[in-house]
C-alpha cells in the first residue's frame, strides 16, 4: 500500500445544504479531487492517460462512510493513497478530516476499471502501475502521534 497523499480544501458555501452541512455528494467530489491531486505527485494526469496512452479510469464502484458534519468555511484535508492495483483495476482509499480539531469528517474507497476510448476493458499501462505504486516519503513530524487519522 502506498504512502497518503493530502490536499486541502476549504468548505465552499455552494457545498452546503440550508442547515449550513455539506451536502453528502460533495464527499464523492473531493475524492476525485484528491485522486487527480495523488496522480499529479505521482508525475502523471488522468489528461495524459487518456490522450498519450488510450486508458481511463472509469468508476466501478464507491463507497463513503460519514462520521462527522463539515461546514461552510471548514479548512479540510483530503487524504488519498491506493489500496490495490491490479492488471485492469486500481482500488483507492481515502480519508476526509478537519485539522483545526482533528476530527474524521469521512473515509471511503473507489474502484476503478481500466478502459480504452471506446469503453472496452483493458490493461493498466506498466509505466502508470510503477507511478501509482512508487514509495512517496512522508514527514511524520508534520502529525505528531494521535493527532492525524490513520
Amino acid at each position: 500500500m502506498t504512502e497518503w497523499h493530502e490536499t486541502e480544501v476549504r468548505v465552499r458555501y455552494a457545498e452546503t445544504d440550508k442547515m449550513g452541512i455539506v451536502h453528502h455528494a460533495n464527499y464523492l467530489v473531493w475524492f476525485e479531487l484528491g485522486r487527480s491531486d495523488f496522480c499529479r505527485a505521482r508525475g502523471f494526469s488522468y489528461l495524459e492517460m487518456e490522450e498519450k496512452d488510450d486508458a481511463l479510469m472509469v468508476v466501478a464502484e464507491s463507497y463513503c462512510r460519514y462520521k462527522s458534519p463539515a461546514f461552510y468555511e471548514d479548512v479540510i484535508t483530503i487524504r488519498t493513497r491506493v489500496a490495490e492495483v491490479k492488471s485492469r483495476a486500481v482500488q483507492f482509499i481515502y480519508e476526509i478530516y478537519r485539522p483545526s480539531d482533528q476530527t474524521l469528517l469521512a473515509v471511503g474507497e473507489t474502484l476503478h476499471l481500466v478502459t480504452d476510448a471506446k469503453k472496452k476493458v483493458r490493461s493498466l499501462p506498466k509505466i502508470y502501475k510503477e507511478k501509482l505504486l512508487a514509495d512517496v516519503q512522508i514527514d511524520e513530524n508534520a502529525f505528531p502521534e494521535n493527532q492525524a487519522p490513520r
